[in-house]
């Protein structure tokens, strides 16, 4: 089993940046893929960005491709998304969420076994 704590969101101006950090706990960590996800109110919830088990492959959304990186610590049970440029259309709460199958870069929440509480995060314009 993997429990996921997000931290990092925040109030953030137009253009800035900021870094969501994910703390997993359990043994299967380092064997799971994982994924950012974010929901905006009154909208679905979308993918952001995946990485595989060990860092190599990564996959990322149309919208924020080239402006946000995904990367992980094995060593500290920690998977990061780096947001730079964010734009008012980034304001949502983001979920980080764990696939144990180790190589997969699902953009589908269905294929995902364990999620975080989420995180705020809200760019102002």
């Amino acid at each position: 089993q993997v429990q996921l704590v997000e931290s990092g969101g925040g109030l953030v101006q137009a253009g800035g940046s900021l870094r969501l950090s994910c703390a997993a706990s359990g043994r299967t960590f380092r064997s799971s893929a994982m994924g950012w996800f974010r929901q905006a109110p009154g909208r679905e919830r979308e993918f952001v960005a995946a990485i595989n088990w060990s860092g190599g492959n990564t996959y990322y959304a149309v919208s924020v491709k080239g402006r946000f990186t995904i990367s992980r610590d094995n060593a500290k049970n920690t998977v990061y998304l780096q947001m730079n440029s964010l734009k008012h259309e980034d304001t949502a709460v983001y979920y980080c969420a764990a696939d144990l199958r180790a190589n997969s870069l699902s953009t589908s929440s269905l294929t995902y076994d364990y999620w975080g509480q989420g995180t705020q995060v809200t760019v102002s314009s």
